[in-house]
């Protein structure tokens, strides 16, 4: 018995003999299978796999494009009057069973009743202003406001934050105690007693935005920048002889473009409405200049018979935001090294 389990084992034993080494070739083992990808193209790679954020930025090409385009389709401008025309319902040829049709709401077709041989395609207004063009020209002034002061508030938000977390210290006490002034005032009557002081219009309403607006974004570099500078590879920089700005703009600025990009995005949605909400209540543009949110507290006024007027202009911003925060959450979900699978 012993002899054949003794047999049975020398029988199983491995030899050299019984196999072949694989060749092996060192150059083809430290190749990268793959081509390198960097940050900002994997990040674009992780949002277009999320559907709602490319097609609220899709709508947002469009809604941008068509505001730009728009006011030039027809041969009319935001401030040209009729009177005869007033208050005229929409009326597109070839959309009549969408309800464009030109009839008011006891079913009266008002083109043929006042014999008017034009359509327009978002009716007009109480002076007979073509909505469709008002409408487009107001949602380029509400996306001019609202970029416009995003910008000035990335600006000063990035190099004032950047400062104060970067040199610390003293420097950043001081620049801290001044935000928390500026955050304990109330913003809504910042901006009101600065537009009652200036004349209203866009400029008076984008300084307005920007003079507590550039908070946020100068505590989100604040801690970004904090996070960064106790960085290894922040610190090896400093170590080989880096200069300051070198290690701001090769090392810091760019790791912190992320989380300022989502910053942006939710800030630009975030300054519409606060210019549809002061053009509501009666401090934002003068006539015959327009806005979405002039427009939306002219069509209020009268929505109870023309709601066509409050229609239109309410699709717009609403679509407008809800695109930008769409966006914002996919860019977020992008820009963030966690979400990495």
């Amino acid at each position: 018995m012993k002899n054949s389990v003794e047999e049975t084992s020398k029988s199983n034993e491995v030899t050299e003999d019984l196999f072949v080494k694989a060749p092996l070739d060192i150059g083809k083992s430290e190749e990268i299978g793959t081509p390198a990808v960097s940050f900002w193209r994997e990040a674009f790679q992780r949002l277009a796999k999320n559907k709602g954020s490319m097609i609220s930025l899709v709508l947002l090409l469009l809604l941008i494009a068509t505001a730009i385009i728009g006011p030039s389709l027809n041969e009319y401008t935001y401030r040209s009057q009729n009177l005869a025309h007033s208050n005229l319902p929409p009326k597109v040829q070839g959309l009549e069973w969408l309800g464009l049709n030109g009839t008011d709401s006891n079913g009266v077709d008002q083109y043929t009743e006042r014999d008017v041989q034009v359509n327009y395609w978002f009716g007009t207004d109480e002076f007979g202003r073509d909505l469709w063009t008002r409408v487009w020209k107001g949602t380029q002034i509400s996306l001019f406001i609202a970029l416009v002061a995003a910008a000035l508030d990335l600006i000063i938000g990035v190099i004032y934050g950047g400062i104060s977390s970067f040199y610390g210290g003293r420097v950043d006490n001081i620049m801290q105690r001044i935000i928390e002034v500026l955050i304990g005032i109330p913003n809504l009557i910042i901006i009101i007693l600065f537009i009652l002081i200036l004349e209203p219009g866009v400029r008076s309403i984008i300084l307005a935005m920007i003079i507590t607006g550039w908070v946020g974004m100068a505590r989100v570099v604040r801690g970004q920048v904090l996070q960064l500078k106790g960085q290894e590879f922040v610190l090896a920089s400093r170590t080989l002889g880096a200069s300051n700005p070198r290690l701001i703009w090769k090392h810091i600025l760019p790791n912190v473009m992320g989380p300022v990009i989502v910053t942006v995005m939710f800030t630009i949605p975030t300054a519409i409405f606060f210019e549809a909400f002061l053009s509501f209540i009666g401090l934002g543009l003068q006539a015959p200049l327009a806005s979405l949110g002039v427009l939306i507290e002219d069509g209020y006024k009268s929505m109870r018979f023309f709601s066509y007027k409050l229609i239109y202009p309410a699709i717009i911003i609403s679509s407008i935001m809800i695109c930008f925060n769409l966006l914002g959450d996919g860019l977020r979900d992008a820009l963030d090294p966690k979400m990495r699978k």
